[in-house]
């Protein structure tokens, strides 16, 4: 049986067992055993240990749970509300201000944290109910709550560039720095955005009123003291890899470190908060590392059986323009996106486009960028749409999860925008790995 026939039954078999319900792991671990057992026997089984074990041992994976673990203590130390609280003396007179506030807060906590989940939690717990009692159009609130909570994909300490970092074998120093140039534009594209409707139909977000303005010096003070941990603990994890003084390793262990001593400074540390958030960080990781079993097994003896080698040699022989075929990669990931979590997108094709783009002559670094900007299509997009699950779990009752979804397109849009404008324009993400 040839290695074309081999690949169209095994996406066959997936796409079944997925439309059966059965999770992606043991979807992608039951293909991978069959490919297996066909091609080397019960002597290949090993073959699957040894593909797991080699991925979570990687030095720099260490990284994903000390960030998570960052993330989890700076939820629960009170820093996310203060920063809220402090980004209103910037956006409070804007149109749409709230929002705006909203979107700045959630760049901070991206910078912060890099996790998504938490920071649109955190975002609908604090900013929905506020937007709502105001008066804010419901569509444009959740949108920008779920939009701006999904900046964490791009914006570094991001664990999704973490992971395409180890998949694609690139340095993970140099992903960060290429994030955080497209992550503004992102971050810029929504803020214009609500901007710009809030000011030609201000119903949508009624203007703050004057009471809630006048804010004497002393309260000013008190706000603005809440950016100072935020600001801290960003130059403390980024500085140091941007420095060049610590590994994103070490520079995970840095954060934890400084996550602590906000929650110390804050004397908000005690063995409650620390239980509950090494419990969260053993979940999300556990799930991370769970999800990567059987991508991994699969990948693996794909490759072995001739298929990397394969679809690398059919997409570049395509008559096609290189940008197309990038294109066409980009347009099966954002199908892949609506109904694939992104490390199992991430672990499934990342082995086989990252050659792809080299033989292209393209920058991976560039490519890792363009990946994660689709991964945050995904977080938006039904049905899968992590980042609406995520909203309704703290939503009030009457907000459905169909309301949720429906409020997602435009927001959806201005991510084609920023995809396309990254994709056209390299320059956007790769300008300062040239200096550092």
């Amino acid at each position: 049986m040839g290695i074309e026939v081999i690949s169209l039954i095994i996406i066959a078999s997936m796409l079944a067992l997925m439309a059966l319900g059965v999770p992606l792991v043991y979807t992608t671990l039951t293909v991978a055993i069959a490919c297996t057992l066909y091609q080397l026997g019960f002597a290949g089984l090993p073959l699957v240990a040894s593909r797991v074990t080699g991925f979570v041992t990687e030095y720099v994976f260490v990284a994903v749970p000390l960030f998570v673990l960052m993330a989890c203590v700076l939820e629960r130390s009170g820093v996310a509300r203060d920063l809220y609280d402090a980004m209103f003396l910037l956006a409070g007179r804007l149109p749409g201000g709230v929002a705006v506030q909203t979107t700045l807060v959630a760049v901070f906590m991206a910078a912060m944290t890099g996790i998504i989940g938490g920071e649109i939690v955190l975002l609908g717990m604090v900013a929905l109910p506020q937007m709502l009692r105001l008066g804010y159009d419901p569509k444009l609130a959740i949108g920008t709550i779920c939009a701006g909570g999904s900046l964490g994909t791009l914006i570094p300490p991001s664990v999704v560039l973490i992971v395409y970092g180890l998949v694609a074998n690139v340095s993970i120093g140099k992903l960060f720095l290429a994030g955080a140039g497209p992550g503004l534009l992102l971050a810029s594209l929504y803020i214009t955005y609500i901007i710009v409707r809030c000011w030609f139909n201000p119903s949508l977000a009624p203007k703050v009123s004057d009471s809630d303005m006048s804010i004497d010096r002393a309260e000013k003070i008190r706000l603005a003291k809440g950016l100072v941990l935020p600001l801290a603990v960003i130059v403390w994890v980024l500085g140091s890899i941007y420095a060049g003084i610590a590994s994103v390793t070490e520079a995970a262990a840095v954060g934890v470190a400084g996550a602590m001593a906000s929650a110390v400074v804050r004397r908000e540390f005690d063995f409650v908060m620390m239980r509950d958030a090494l419990y969260q960080t053993m979940r999300t990781v556990g799930m991370l590392i769970w999800l990567s079993f059987g991508a991994n097994a699969l990948v693996g003896i794909y490759n072995i059986m001739g298929g990397t080698a394969y679809m690398k040699t059919m997409l570049t022989t395509l008559p096609v323009p290189p940008l197309a075929i990038i294109v066409i990669m980009m347009a099966l990931l954002i199908v892949m996106g609506t109904f694939m979590d992104w490390i199992g997108i991430c672990l499934l094709t990342m082995p086989i486009f990252v050659p792809v783009i080299i033989a292209l002559g393209y920058d991976p670094i560039w490519f890792g960028i363009l990946f994660t900007l689709n991964m945050q299509v995904s977080y938006l997009s039904p049905p899968f749409g992590p980042a609406c699950f995520y909203l309704k779990s703290v939503a009030p009752p009457e907000i459905t999860l169909n309301q949720i979804f429906n409020s997602m397109w435009p927001f959806i849009g201005l991510q084609l925008i920023g995809l396309a404008i990254v994709l056209l324009n390299p320059e956007i993400a790769l300008w300062l790995t040239q200096y550092i």
